[in-house]
């Protein structure tokens, strides 16, 4: 078949050309970007946050009584939780991974240094924080009975001993094992030795530190004290496989039980601050997909519509083609062909398109450089959905009869 002809038809319709080309060009844009965006959103919300997230929840108390002693608390409900049947460990804690509020400070490798190293997310837990997180110690240890401290109010010193993980230690140590080496919570104060180094654990800020690069997020630090300068306490729980439900409504009952001087928080499972934590990349992912199912719709639907129009206008002419000896496949090849062309047209246009939104992208929001493997995607479905589209219409008018020819219009 010779394209000749098809172009020549097409030059009669450029109306109709430019906007089905320049509706596949935008396509093709948000689509592929899109997915792209979509796909990094996806890795995001599946990352592993480094501690074991099925079996473990927390809880608090917040005391209101006027002989509520807050240190006696920690201790008392540590040691109750610890005893509950079904619970594998128990630490207090500031705060977990995805909850997006905690504590963070900027770690240094010389005193009176004047820019951080490294920014860290700080976790308060006594000996038993690594396995009520159920995390994995890579090196070193974790700490000892003795070393754990309560920070008061105005209490600005930190203790001599610390634990950082890995992602951490190879930014603070690139090459080196950071156990044994010291750093500075606080560039004016006294160092913190290494001690152990945790294989991973996430941050509480989603997204946290990220002009650092993609491995901030884990740049976390444990320190060995409970905090004792409100009438606040947050305790982390693990329970034993398959039994944490059970365990969050019997700790809740017992916390109520054992002190009436408190409000006692309502447990929240770390599956439950996962969501809520990604609560609003799960809505932008879902928005995105409705977005690219809508404009793959609408440009199907416009090819269609385009087609069919052309093919109601065009009854006569082929009905003469028809009766001059063209078969069905002919007139069949020469509306996909025709379709294969202006899709084409809009392709090329949406290349240069895809990448100068990708661009903007990059430069207005930090995104990163679209692969190529996107844009190669892309321009398959959007050929296939284009021949599809065509398909019924260009079928219709291969079942045009040659006697069309002679009837009058």
């Amino acid at each position: 078949m010779e394209i000749r002809p098809i172009l020549s038809a097409l030059m009669r319709s450029k109306v109709a050309l430019v906007l089905i080309g320049l509706q596949i060009a935008l396509t093709l844009a948000i689509v592929c970007n899109a997915l792209f965006i979509i796909s990094q959103r996806l890795q995001l919300m599946g990352r592993d946050s480094g501690i074991n997230e099925a079996d473990t929840f927390t809880i608090g108390s917040l005391g209101f009584g006027a002989d509520f002693n807050v240190k006696t608390s920690i201790d008392e409900d540590i040691a109750m939780l610890r005893g509950l049947p079904g619970v594998a460990a128990a630490s207090p804690t500031n705060t977990v991974p995805m909850s997006n509020g905690g504590w963070s400070t900027g770690i240094s490798l010389k005193p009176e240094q004047k820019v951080s190293t490294a920014p860290s997310a700080m976790y308060f837990v006594d000996e038993h924080g690594l396995d009520a997180f159920g995390a994995k110690l890579a090196e070193g240890r974790f700490f000892t009975a003795d070393e754990i401290t309560f920070r008061e109010r105005g209490d600005n010193t930190w203790p001599p001993v610390t634990v950082i993980t890995r992602a951490l230690a190879n930014k603070l140590f690139p090459g080196e094992s950071a156990v044994g080496k010291q750093i500075y919570f606080d560039n004016e104060g006294a160092p913190q030795t290494v001690v152990g180094v945790v294989e991973r654990m996430q941050a509480p800020w989603i997204g946290f530190a990220s002009d650092e690069g993609p491995d901030a997020e884990f740049y976390s630090s444990f320190v060995p004290q409970r905090i004792a300068f409100s009438n606040f306490g947050r305790y982390l729980i693990r329970a034993e496989p398959g039994r944490r439900d059970e365990v969050m409504k019997a700790a809740e009952a017992k916390m109520t039980e054992t002190n009436h001087s408190r409000i006692v928080r309502e447990p929240r499972s770390v599956e439950g601050i996962r969501a809520e934590g990604y609560q609003e990349h799960r809505a932008m992912t879902i928005i995105l997909i409705g977005v690219i199912v809508a404009l793959l719709a609408v440009t199907a639907l416009g090819i269609v519509g385009m087609a069919s129009f052309w093919v109601t206008q065009r009854t006569k002419q082929i009905g003469t083609r028809r009766a001059l000896g063209a078969t069905r496949g002919s007139i069949l090849r020469y509306f996909m062909t025709e379709n294969f062309l202006i899709t084409s047209l809009g392709l090329a246009l949406g290349i240069v398109l895809t990448y100068g939104l990708n661009y903007w992208l990059m430069a207005n929001y930090e995104a990163q450089r679209l692969p190529l493997i996107y844009l190669g995607g892309g321009v398959i479905a959007l050929l296939v959905l284009g021949q599809a589209a065509v398909f019924g219409p260009a079928t219709r008018a291969s079942r045009v009869p040659p006697a069309v020819a002679t009837r009058s219009v």
